[in-house]
């Protein structure tokens, strides 16, 4: 009797910019069986893009804005890490995302955690890439809300406004999750203290690292818990049913007082005039999110690491 066919994973690259709440997505990447992750490659975002390759190694094992005041000034909670002991390899990022696609043509998920500075930079070395990547998920913009940047922008998409537009219109299949989604998943000091006293290896290291991020989510947002942005964005990767979305245009703003902003499509109106709307892929927006559900996995695949 033959054995039962098993899903194949889904291959994953994380595009990252470690930063704490990084750090609990390549971690929620890393127990959930239904990906594999393949490849980590780094960006500046939360900290500058050397200090965010040695953070990856570690989890494995225009003027950049550098978030070190809602991450710690090693983008790791000031936790003083131990050096890792594995190597970045020569190859630039860009350039892996584009080897990888051809290896795996169609099989391949980037998940964009950071500016998407590496992966437009693979759509302008490969045309084709767009056509070869299975899917991009992206986590950045502010939908129809107040950007964390300033009113206007989100990080990610401020990070690289024009890498952002590029990669938004390149034709892949694509899927965003902005942060008026990911403010809606929130990690309260009930679940962690629940992982400060699980046995998992990941819980524990992520409840050490979270204390400087709640502190920074209470002075700023006024609220007893943090926002679960790269781990909502991850869930999408791995089960996107746990979302609801809206296709359309996304177009962002490269300059001036609204740099960084993300608008929206629907779709829903035939325009009359050519313009630099017309014509443009579509992408699929989170709209809504099952956040009881995606904290409570997250905290579970963290327990039982």
């Amino acid at each position: 009797m033959g054995e039962l066919a098993v899903e194949k994973r889904k291959k994953i690259i994380i595009d990252t910019d470690p930063g704490i709440d990084d750090a609990m997505a390549i971690f929620l990447a890393f127990e959930s069986p239904e990906v594999d992750v393949i490849g980590l490659t780094t960006i500046y975002g939360n900290v500058y893009t050397s200090l965010a390759t040695k953070n990856a190694l570690h989890l494995r094992v225009p003027k950049l804005r550098i978030a070190d005041f809602v991450h710690g000034s090693d983008g790791l909670g000031n936790t003083s890490i131990i050096p890792p002991k594995g190597n970045a390899i020569a190859q630039s990022a860009a350039e892996f995302l584009v080897d990888k696609a051809n290896e795996y043509p169609g099989e391949v998920t980037v998940v964009g955690l950071g500016p998407l500075t590496n992966i437009a930079l693979a759509i302008e070395i490969d045309p084709l890439f767009s056509q070869k990547i299975g899917q991009i998920v992206i986590l950045g913009g502010a939908f129809s809300m107040n950007g964390n940047v300033n009113p206007a922008a989100e990080a990610n998409i401020f990070g690289d406004p024009e890498a952002a537009d590029s990669v938004f219109t390149c034709g892949a299949d694509i899927i965003v999750v902005g942060i008026n989604v990911t403010h809606q998943v929130v990690m309260t000091d009930k679940d962690l203290e629940d992982l400060a006293h699980s046995h998992g290896k990941y819980a524990k290291y992520i409840s050490k690292i979270l204390k400087v991020y709640f502190e920074y989510h209470h002075e700023a947002y006024n609220i007893c818990g943090v926002y679960l942005h790269d781990p909502t964005a991850m869930f999408a990767a791995i089960n996107p049913s746990l979302m609801t979305y809206a296709e359309g245009v996304v177009r962002v703003q490269s300059e001036g007082i609204f740099r960084g902003l993300t608008v929206f499509d629907n779709m829903k109106k035939r325009w009359g005039e050519v313009t630099e709307w017309s014509n443009k892929p579509s992408v699929k927006v989170a709209v809504t999110v099952d956040a009881d559900q995606v904290v409570r996995l997250l905290v579970d695949r963290l327990k039982n690491s």
